[in-house]
């Protein structure tokens, strides 16, 4: 089993970016021994139902192995079958899959609802994670607004939006289409820290 999440990963869903099946990433995952990666398509939430109801299936199985073990961990009484069902417990416990629920978002530079100038048209990724429930509720909002108020050429948020729909995300600087990247990359480093924080 490997320690590596990825944090930042493409499905079909992330039209002309990605190509793989979320069932392919997570049975890919599985095999690797990656018990969780976060989907974040491009500017949309299409394939998160898909992503947590797929990896809840596995896991049901796994929870059912897990029970298992466990009944039988309260009537062994050989030290060696003690031993060995708390390691297949442990084994088992290891293989549940941790689906986390993001978006690669589009930042507009200015504000969301600008569609005078191509400059803003796709704006600056960057990565939301939900965190937890109220999180995942947050990243709705912020998808939603991004289609509903700030669409032009793609759906866009803007900071003002992101600040008020914060609570519960974890945020990622994104690729090389981030803001913090582009100010590095032209050698704006008090630019980066800025938008950074």
């Amino acid at each position: 089993m490997t320690n590596f999440t990825h944090l930042h990963v493409h499905s079909h869903y992330s039209i002309l970016d990605g190509m793989s099946a979320i069932s392919g990433l997570v049975d890919k995952s599985v095999a690797t021994g990656m018990y969780s990666i976060a989907l974040t398509d491009h500017g949309n939430m299409y394939g998160i139902k898909e992503f947590f109801d797929y990896t809840e299936k596995d896991n049901n199985k796994v929870r059912s192995e897990i029970k298992n073990w466990k009944e039988q961990l309260e009537v062994a009484e050989a030290e060696e079958q003690i031993n060995t069902c708390k390691t297949k417990l442990a084994e088992a416990e290891s293989r549940i899959f941790k689906p986390i629920l993001g978006c690669e978002v589009y930042v507009a530079r200015r504000t969301r609802f600008d569609k005078s100038t191509k400059e803003d048209g796709r704006g600056c990724h960057l990565v939301l994670l939900a965190k937890n429930k109220k999180g995942y509720h947050n990243l709705c909002k912020l998808v939603s607004a991004g289609w509903t108020e700030g669409f032009y050429y793609t759906a866009r948020i803007d900071k003002e939006i992101l600040e008020k729909y914060s609570e519960g995300l974890i945020v990622s600087s994104a690729c090389l289409g981030g803001e913090i990247h582009e100010k590095l990359e032209e050698g704006d480093y008090e630019g980066a820290k800025k938008a950074a924080q």
